[in-house]
């Protein structure tokens, strides 16, 4: 029986960056609507429609997303789903890193409490600029007050 060794592997020594602690990140993420189904602090007065891309918050450059969680506290009405990913903040695709809707998942089901982990088989991508983490609803319109938390796991690699 042979034994074989993979070449090339990183010095261990040096696989928590500049920092005692690791370079592992958890952006947290809050989205609550009011009694219509709006966006508290959102730009726009109206409830969250099926089909909107809601911006929950910024991603910055040099981030490798590996994972997520949401935890649906408090639910969206009956029927809401959503995908979860990022969308670079300049608006221009990137061909190495595409935006990616649904990265961290697709058919969420965000009309009962829970916690949800990302589940799709996406490998993890460096962000080479700033981007902000989309939630697209589908299914239905957000009628009524409703609280989530969105927490994206990252490594900070830097920027190439």
């Amino acid at each position: 029986m042979a034994t074989i060794t993979k070449l090339g592997m990183q010095d261990p020594s040096n696989r928590l960056g500049s920092t005692p602690y690791g370079n592992l990140t958890a952006f947290r993420f809050l989205l609550t609507t009011n009694a219509t189904g709006a966006v508290i602090g959102g730009d726009s007065a109206s409830a969250v429609a099926s089909g909107d891309v809601v911006k929950v918050g910024v991603l910055p450059a040099g981030f490798r997303l590996i994972d997520s969680e949401i935890v649906i506290k408090t639910a969206m009405s009956a029927s809401v789903t959503a995908k979860l990913g990022f969308a670079y903040a300049d608006g221009v695709d990137v061909t190495a890193v595409p935006q990616d809707d649904d990265l961290f998942g697709t058919g969420v089901v965000m009309s009962a409490a829970a916690r949800l982990r990302n589940v799709t088989a996406n490998p993890s991508v460096v962000l080479p600029k700033e981007a902000w983490l989309t939630l697209t609803t589908g299914g239905a319109a957000n009628a009524k007050a409703s609280e989530v938390e969105i927490i994206v796991f990252a490594i900070n690699e830097g920027v190439a």
